[in-house]
């Protein structure tokens, strides 16, 4: 039996997030499991007007390709690849990964080199072209949130499918505050941690890039990170799932870092110059996800979270920053997860996961839902 749900997700895609217009080309990237979705999003986008194009993904044959790509193979990938994000006008990645750790295998410097090669045509469409990212239900993301398939998918298109207009216009009072503020300081077991925002943009995500969604990002001064941050959320990296992730950073850098993957690690903040400088920050908001799914674009968008991206900075705040990677590490600050607290300007904002700001008070889950 047809999903409704999965009908109103496809016009969310095209409607909300990519705002998709009659004419436009669209390029639809999925995972060979996720047909369902791409057949309603050629359906809608033909409703549209518009003209749809597809590319279907296999991670059992993306492995086997990365495993033996050479610089001369991914220089012509990469040419390819500007020249089909030249050609579109809006692009929808949607993840189906089967197995979490299928790309563990593939060693860290074949995973590098591909980045290295395709990051300016990546760059090109992240900044000039309107484009949204999600997560399409699987057996292998049910059993990493600890979920039932069927409770999972249910959760997933429910939490998808939520008006992201009301929070989109809780959200901007945050994005007023944090444009407005230069000291950041973020306090708890384990992390003493401050940097500065000062001048930098903050941006609101919506359901416009993500869905799920529900952040607001910014980046800190690149230099102005100094002391300790202990992650409390597992965080995967091309398929190595790291825990008890801490930084120490002096003067932006990261001097020291541990985890329970202490090689590999640090061979990934070894990746390029930029690798070891943070290059966004952001604070997470969603009302329906409130503990780790072991997806980042879940975990990311906790209710009571915050974030830091070791790497890149996006362009929208962008610190000046470049890497080959953005690598989201998430620290949930609610009670049950140890509690912490936000100052902005030495004036608390959020404490325990709560917003406590009048004005802000609008972004804790009860009043989101």
């Amino acid at each position: 039996m047809k999903d409704e749900r999965m009908t109103r997700l496809a016009a969310k895609l095209l409607h909300h997030s990519v705002r998709l217009q009659p004419k436009e080309r669209i390029l639809i990237r999925g995972h060979i499991n996720t047909k369902p979705l791409m057949k309603e999003l050629i359906d809608e986008a033909y409703r549209v007007g518009a003209y749809p194009y597809v590319e279907l993904e296999d991670d059992e044959i993306s492995r086997h390709l990365l495993r033996g790509n050479v610089k001369e193979q991914l220089a012509t990938s990469s040419q390819w690849a500007m020249k089909k994000y030249t050609d579109i006008d809006a692009l929808i990645i949607i993840n189906g990964d089967e197995c979490a750790v299928d790309m563990a295998a593939v060693p860290i410097e074949m995973h590098r080199l591909q980045g290295e090669m395709l990051h300016a045509a990546t760059l090109f469409y992240v900044n000039n072209r309107r484009w949204v990212l999600l997560n399409y239900p699987t057996s292998a993301s049910a059993q990493m949130a600890c979920m039932s398939f069927d409770k999972y998918e249910d959760f997933l298109l429910n939490v998808c499918t939520m008006d992201y207009g009301k929070m989109e216009s809780a959200l901007k009072p945050l994005k007023q505050l944090m444009e407005s503020t230069d000291k950041v300081r973020i306090v708890s077991p384990g992390t003493d941690l401050s940097f500065s925002i000062k001048g930098m943009p903050a941006i609101i995500c919506a359901g416009k890039k993500n869905l799920p969604d529900g952040e607001v990002f910014s980046a800190p001064v690149r230099e102005s990170v100094n002391g300790m941050i202990s992650f409390n959320v597992p965080a995967t990296y091309e398929g190595t799932a790291f825990s008890g992730v801490k930084l120490i950073l002096e003067k932006g850098k990261i001097i020291k870092a541990v985890s329970n993957h202490m090689h590999k690690m640090n061979e990934i903040l070894n990746m390029d110059e930029g690798s070891r400088f943070i290059g966004e920050f952001a604070i997470g908001v969603n009302p329906y996800i409130l503990k780790p799914m072991g997806d980042i674009l879940f975990d990311e968008k906790i209710s009571g979270s915050l974030h830091l991206a070791v790497g890149d900075a996006y362009v929208e705040a962008d610190n000046g920053n470049r890497s080959s990677i953005h690598w989201d590490l998430v620290l949930i600050q609610s009670p049950e997860y140890g509690g912490g607290d936000i100052y902005f300007d030495d004036v608390l904002i959020r404490s325990d996961g709560l917003f406590v700001l009048p004005e802000l008070l609008g972004l804790n889950p009860d009043s989101l839902i």
